[in-house]
């Protein structure tokens, strides 16, 4: 009977998990003889545990594997029949060669111990090396409290931003309503002042209409001194006249009229013409300078009111204009410390999320190893339970050795049987991708 088992582990570029285990049973069937010999070949087992040069990755490899042999070579077959199976030198023989496969047996067992002993060692050694060497757990948690402040602040910072936009956005709409009023008001003013340039001008043609009739007014009294003097020289001269001829001449006209009379009433007519004529010149210009005055005076006085209401406006635009530079200067500095704010939380953001994804990574390579470690000691229950599978058929051949019958193995002829079995597993990222199971059977 030799019973072979191997397992090896590996790991591959991409991260990913390989397993590889291969159980082979070989028997063998001698001849048929008589005379029985017992051949033992010692236990052989070895362990290695090797890691990379980075320490990223260790690989466990465990090789076992036990033959025992019963042979009846045709020489033994011969001398067992000549010899005689009863002889006590058969029995002799028989004990010694039990003998030897107890103290061989007892040697096995012992090798087994130091091997259990020596993978014990080996287990603490990775357990130390993996604490050592392992992924360590950090406590994130003060980093929580220090996210949830910015995300608070960040949270204020954009109301606070919104009540800026909406007092702006006031502001810029009050600011666009007295620039609407100072339009109207302007073009008021515009108005009243192109109406006040009218009336000045009325104010100026009146004064000289007036300086002309004025004028005329001395004109027709001079004419009328110069008329009553040339009247009064020529009625001084005709009454010289008169004097002097003393002629009186009768005729049989009628009376004639008397010229004083009649130059007293052309002159009372003349009087009363001018005086009336004065009168009514007086009171229209009377009655036009009054009327221009009336306007004059309350035009002033629209005037006074508009330059009143225009300084007023000039004093509000000034005072706007302030306000608005303000919260220009206002927004200015707002939209500096937003963006100052924002670019402070980029690179937080920046940082969490650098620490996010190292932790991220950490914890795959914890699974990884996880993984693996269990993988491995999977490997290392599985070689365990067939070594003591293998030690108790051994005890179990070796308790029937004395009722073994060797007529019972001697039916064929030489031969042997190898069964071989890989199961591949790929994981990746701590998942199985995909497991394949191969099972061979090998004669010879």
């Amino acid at each position: 009977l030799s019973r072979g088992s191997g397992t090896h582990c590996r790991w591959n570029d991409n991260m990913s998990f390989s397993t590889r285990s291969s159980f082979s049973s070989n028997y063998r069937t001698l001849g048929s003889v008589q005379a029985p010999s017992y051949r033992v070949r010692p236990t052989s087992s070895a362990a290695s545990v090797y890691a990379g040069a980075g320490g990223s990755g260790s690989r466990i490899s465990v090789s076992h594997s036990t033959s025992v042999r019963s042979g009846w070579g045709a020489g033994g077959l011969a001398a067992g029949m000549a010899g005689g199976l009863a002889g006590i030198g058969g029995i002799q023989s028989e004990k010694e060669t039990m003998q030897g496969l107890n103290d061989r047996l007892a040697s096995y067992l012992e090798r087994v111990r130091s091997l259990e002993a020596d993978n014990r060692r080996l287990e603490i050694k990775i357990r130390e090396h993996l604490e050592k060497k392992g992924p360590q757990v950090r406590d994130w948690g003060h980093y929580f409290k220090t996210i949830e402040d910015l995300r608070a602040q960040i949270f204020a910072s954009s109301v606070d931003n919104a009540r800026i936009v909406l007092q702006i956005d006031n502001a810029r709409l009050a600011a666009d309503d007295f620039r609407v009023k100072y339009e109207t008001e302007l073009a008021m003013r515009q108005s009243v002042e192109s109406d006040i340039n009218g009336l000045r001008k009325v104010i100026d043609d009146t004064n000289i209409t007036r300086l002309q009739l004025e004028t005329e007014i001395e004109a027709l009294k001079e004419e009328l001194i110069f008329m009553k003097k040339n009247h009064e020289e020529g009625r001084k001269k005709y009454k010289e006249q008169v004097c002097r001829r003393r002629v009186r001449v009768k005729l049989d006209a009628p009376k004639s009229q008397d010229l004083s009379k009649i130059m007293a009433d052309i002159r009372a007519q003349y009087d009363e013409l001018a005086r009336k004529n004065r009168e009514e010149l007086d009171k229209y210009w009377s009655q036009q300078i009054e009327e221009s005055t009336t306007v004059v005076t309350s035009q002033s006085a629209e005037v006074r009111d508009a330059e009143t209401a225009l300084t007023e406006l000039r004093r509000t635009v000034q005072s706007l204009e302030i306000d608005l530079e303000s919260m220009k200067n206002l927004r200015a500095s707002l939209e500096n410390s937003l963006r100052e704010v924002e670019t402070r939380y980029a690179m937080q953001m920046e940082q969490l999320n650098g620490i996010l994804l190292h932790l991220e990574s950490e914890l795959t390579q914890a699974r990884a190893e996880g993984q693996r470690q269990t993988q491995e000691y999977e490997t290392l229950l599985n070689i365990k339970v067939k070594l003591e599978s293998e030690i108790a058929t051994y005890r179990r051949l070796l308790e029937e050795g004395e009722d073994f019958s060797l007529s019972d193995a001697l039916d064929s002829s030489l031969s042997m049987q190898s069964i071989q079995k890989t199961t591949t597993r790929r994981i990746v990222d701590g998942k199985v991708v995909s497991e394949v199971n191969d099972t061979k059977v090998l004669r010879r």
